[in-house]
């Protein structure tokens, strides 16, 4: 059945602008960027098709440009209006987050970190201040160059943290060597810093390693 065939509270753009986009299901919300389908498929049964194909929303969106542009219904045309879709939502949610937005999963962290971190060529520590509600107070780069734990300075962190009022911080540093693990000198840092934070009653929610693939994350390898 043809989309404008069906009722309007079950058309993707009018349900959309009804009920809010929250409403939607995956195929739904694919079909409205894809506004047409193919000769014999709508447009939400070639969303469905293609969710199909590549097991996911987030893997259709994550595909590579020849991945995409060979599927059915897909093209260069599209695959640039994807890339501009999220690069607006990316610029989107860092804006808010540099306004003092809350970080509201483990997810946006790691992408706020990977964008302000993944440049360097030389390694860079780097600290997020929040306040009780995980609002970023403020995201500021304290060393760099070969960090281990005499580079890296306890004492200016509580500093900076005590001058931003934070209640709980997240560190970050990068591996330009592309390793994605911690080290003995990363573990030795994150835990002086930790002591030396408890003193004064502020949280040290996780420390980041920003690297080659999905950043590593202290807390949820049970480090902290």
């Amino acid at each position: 059945m043809r989309i404008k065939d069906k009722p309007a509270e079950e058309r993707p753009r009018e349900k959309l602008i009804a009920q809010g986009a929250m409403t939607l299901s995956d195929a739904e919300l694919l079909a409205i960027f894809l506004r047409t389908g193919t000769q014999g498929s709508s447009a939400i049964e070639l969303a469905e098709n293609l969710l199909q194909e590549f097991g996911s929303l987030q893997a259709l969106m994550k595909a590579d440009r020849l991945s995409f542009t060979q599927a059915k219904g897909l093209g260069d045309a599209k695959y640039a209006q994807l890339q501009a879709v999220l690069e607006m939502a990316r610029r989107h949610t860092f804006e808010v987050l540099d306004r003092g937005g809350a970080l509201t999963s483990p997810e946006s962290t790691r992408a706020y970190l990977v964008d302000k971190l993944k440049t360097y060529e030389h390694e860079v520590f780097a600290c997020l201040f929040l306040d009780n509600q995980h609002h970023i107070l403020k995201f500021e780069e304290l060393f760099s160059g070969t960090l281990d734990s005499a580079s890296v300075y306890p004492r200016e962190v509580v500093k900076k943290a005590l001058a931003h009022n934070a209640a709980a911080v997240i560190f970050a540093h990068n591996h330009p060597s592309g390793i994605n693990e911690a080290s003995h000198a990363d573990k030795a840092i994150t835990q002086r810093l930790k002591k030396a934070l408890e003193l004064i009653d502020i949280r040290v929610l996780d420390h980041f390693i920003i690297a080659d693939g999905r950043p590593f994350s202290f807390a949820e390898h049970g480090l902290l």
